[in-house]
């Protein structure tokens, strides 16, 4: 999948991405998400940036993760796309370290592979499956490119399946 997402024209990605930003956005505007949980993309993820943009005009409160040691997550406020700082794992997080700790209502997850009913494979090291797990509320969105959409992924007890997973 990497391989296959690294390999993708430019102008088709564009295109991709955009096709995602805007379901993310029809979302929001039926849905009137108060706070929205998402990642910052990194290397060739689905750029969600222009989402996020959006979001952030609206008034909808933007919370980004920021990757620590043992598997966590710092969930922070977002204000700006232009102010970032460098995280681990080539990531990058909101800079000024808010942290959030309430409800969300969205949450927009990456991943390397996703099945039709929902289930996900991320990069191995179980950082949103671990966040996901304690969150109750809130609507899981995968968002991936065509072939990382595929028929079945193996489960294990601790996965949690999306809601649904927007497809460029």
């Amino acid at each position: 999948m990497l391989a296959a997402r690294a390999a993708m024209p430019a102008a088709e990605k564009t295109l991709l991405d955009q096709a995602i930003c805007n379901q993310l956005w029809a979302w929001t505007l039926e849905h009137q998400p108060g706070v929205v949980h998402t990642y910052l993309p990194m290397g060739d993820e689905v750029d969600v940036r222009p989402f996020i943009q959006q979001a952030l005009q609206a008034g909808i409160t933007v919370v980004a993760p920021k990757s620590l040691k043992g598997r966590q997550l710092e969930h922070l406020v977002l204000r700006s796309l232009d102010e970032l700082e460098p995280g681990i794992f080539g990531t990058s997080h909101p800079a000024g370290g808010q942290v959030y700790t309430g409800a969300y209502d969205l949450f927009v997850v990456p991943g390397l592979a996703f099945d039709i009913q929902g289930n996900r494979v991320g990069y191995g090291a179980g950082y949103y499956d671990n966040f996901l797990i304690e969150q109750q509320m809130g609507y899981k969105a995968g968002v991936c490119y065509p072939f990382q959409l595929v028929r079945e992924i193996p489960l294990e007890p601790h996965d949690v399946p999306m809601d649904v997973v927007w497809v460029g």
